[in-house]
């Protein structure tokens, strides 16, 4: 690979992972021929799977897996426990490469199953595959200790590193150890344990290692009806508690409910140009597989028939063979010996919003990348939005919100800030003093700028905006219509924010009447909305403040006999503040005011003082 060709996978992989979600999960890494070369798990997809892609990344065999990756995929779940189930099911399907070399620098541990005439099932860091079969990695050794003792529990493997052979058996030369006497192995070693029930132990044992209890649950449940029917009834105990046990665990265990097995799942998730369909396979209880396919819309086709083509074109392309479905609604498609459920409650529903999950990840996925390539489309998505909620005649590109700041009706202000294409153009804020409302009236100061502000903006043939927002609720809004539909005649669209009990902004008003309109509040047009908000009554403070603070400085050197507005406000321009002038020397203010202003001024903030300080 040319260092051009590795700086383009870098950059693919990269742009990847910067659209990864914020959720947990299991990611897998695919190599150049698209075979799944690492699945991992994560808490955080994106702060996990973006570390492998640090410069400061110092271990070799990290190194050599980034080097060998060329594409990646994920599957979002809703706990970290799931994402740990789930990369112990996707490890077993598919056993991957890297899986075995890295995870901090070291091998993480697999469970042998050993070649021997008595096989012996233990863990280890060690592979020599001509010696055993080997199950894993674990990457939580917890989970695999659980399976060992379950294993231990329920056939007893023999645990002595003893090598035996069936003339050694046959011969009497082993003899029993302590494990035998504490009933931790059946005695196989001296005949005790017969060969054949011995390996149909192991064989068991083997079915749970590949993930496939459920089948072995069916066996033992068979085995304990036919003990029974048999009025072998010890033997049928024996099994039972063997089944409890196996059972016990695993419905601790699973991703999904044990109750579902050889299941496909399917969901769509559209707009107006893109259908997502999402793919989950279920099988002995656990996910294997999730995969997302787009289409392309062409001619406004309905979402159940896309899900048909999605449906047919995926159970193709992983050669599924189950026999029912899950979907989120009616589908007119005829699959012989196929069942169709559209759950309502229970762990098929809880399976089915999975689906729907991930389907809306990968088209979230999907717009951050083309909106990372076009920052501007993110804007326009959200200007028609906007447009659509409100059924506005046209792109809210200017949108103008406005708000009173005043305390028992002093220093009376207001601001008006100004949105471009949904972000804020500081250029073209303005602020205003009240002139005309006495006492804290909100309802007549608003009036008084709405006013002043579009009946300027009429004279002199302004572009008016698209929208204006009203701080407040459905009072504020009437306000603004008076002037701007009574008085001026404008046709200019209103809406307003309105305030919960704890005065947090929580719906939006549009009409007239106004009417609620429905916007989630956790929706990137809900954030613009408040975003705007917040804006104008940071605004609106921020020059009431001012002002206030000047008025204060004017009153203190108003208080000063012999020294006129005029006096005042030079001073003032110099010095900008009561601080500096009162911590000014005689000879400063001699530089700005002359020695007989300066006189009285000095006097006035140091009487104890005859002489110039400093």
């Amino acid at each position: 690979m040319t260092k051009e060709e590795n700086e383009k996978r870098l950059e693919y992989l990269r742009g990847i992972v910067s659209r990864l979600p914020d959720k947990p999960g299991s990611y897998q890494f695919y190599d150049d021929k698209h075979t799944i070369i690492y699945v991992g798990k994560a808490k955080n997809l994106k702060n996990r799977v973006s570390s492998y892609f640090h410069t400061e990344v110092d271990r070799f065999k990290t190194k050599v897996l980034v080097s060998k990756i060329h594409d990646i995929s994920y599957t979002v779940v809703n706990t970290e426990e799931d994402a740990l189930l789930l990369e112990n099911a996707l490890i077993k399907k598919y056993n991957p490469r890297y899986n075995v070399l890295l995870k901090d620098g070291k091998t993480y541990p697999s469970i042998c199953v050993t070649n021997e005439y008595l096989p012996r099932i233990f863990k280890t860091r060690t592979i020599n595959k001509k010696g055993g079969t080997y199950y894993g990695p674990y990457s939580h050794v917890s989970s695999m200790y659980a399976i060992l003792d379950l294993i231990k529990e329920l056939y007893r493997p023999r645990t002595c590193r003893m090598p035996m052979t069936k003339e050694g058996v046959e011969s009497g030369k082993y003899k029993v150890c302590l494990d035998y006497h504490i009933k931790r192995c059946n005695g196989p070693c001296m005949g005790k344990q017969s060969w054949e029930s011995y390996q149909e132990n192991i064989s068991q044992a083997r079915e749970i290692l590949k993930g496939n209890s459920r089948k072995v649950i069916r066996e033992l449940k068979e085995k304990m009806e036919l003990l029974a029917e048999q009025l072998l009834f010890e033997e049928a105990e024996e099994v039972k508690q063997k089944y409890l046990a196996l059972e016990g665990f695993v419905s601790r265990s699973e991703v999904v409910s044990h109750t579902i097995d050889n299941v496909d799942v399917f969901s769509i998730t559209s707009d107006e140009n893109i259908a997502y369909i999402n793919y989950i396979h279920v099988s002995n209880g656990s996910i294997n597989q999730s995969f997302t396919i787009e289409y392309k819309k062409k001619m406004d086709e309905p979402d159940e028939e896309l899900l048909q083509l999605g449906i047919v074109e995926l159970r193709e392309r992983f050669k599924s063979e189950s026999k029912e479905i899950i979907v989120p609604q009616e589908v007119e498609i005829d699959l012989e010996g196929i069942t169709f459920t559209i759950p309502q409650r229970g762990d098929k529903k809880t399976l089915l919003d999975l689906s729907i999950m991930n389907g809306k990840q990968y088209k979230f996925d999907r717009l951050k990348q083309a909106e990372k390539l076009n920052p501007e489309q993110k804007q326009v998505r959200l200007m028609k939005e906007l447009q659509d909620k409100l059924q506005l005649p046209s792109l809210p590109y200017q949108i103008e919100c406005f708000d009173n700041s005043n305390i028992s009706g002093s220093d009376a202000v207001a601001a008006c800030v100004v949105f471009k294409k949904m972000k804020p153009s500081k250029k073209d804020y303005k602020r205003y003093n009240i002139k005309t409302v006495v006492g804290p009236d909100d309802y007549a100061s608003m009036k008084e700028v709405v006013f002043r502000r579009y009946k300027r903006m009429q004279e002199e043939e302004e572009p008016l905006p698209d929208l204006i927002v009203a701080d407040g609720g459905k009072g504020q809004m009437e306000v603004i219509r008076d002037v701007i539909q009574d008085e001026l005649q404008l046709d200019i669209p209103i809406a307003g924010l309105a305030k919960n009990d704890r005065h947090r902004t929580n719906e939006l008003l549009y009409g007239f009447p106004p009417m609620t309109i429905a916007l989630k509040t956790d929706s990137e047009l809900f954030h613009v909305m408040t975003q705007l908000q917040d804006e104008v009554h940071r605004f609106a403070i921020t020059f009431h403040r001012e002002k206030r603070s000047k008025r204060a400085l004017h009153s203190e050197l108003n208080e000063i006999k012999g020294i006129g507005p005029k006096t005042r406000d030079e001073l003032l321009q110099k010095l900008k503040s009561i601080k500096k002038i009162k911590e000014a020397t005689l000879s400063e203010l001699n530089g700005f005011i002359g020695m007989a202003k300066a006189n009285i001024i000095f006097e006035h903030f140091h009487p104890t003082d005859k002489t110039e300080k400093g």
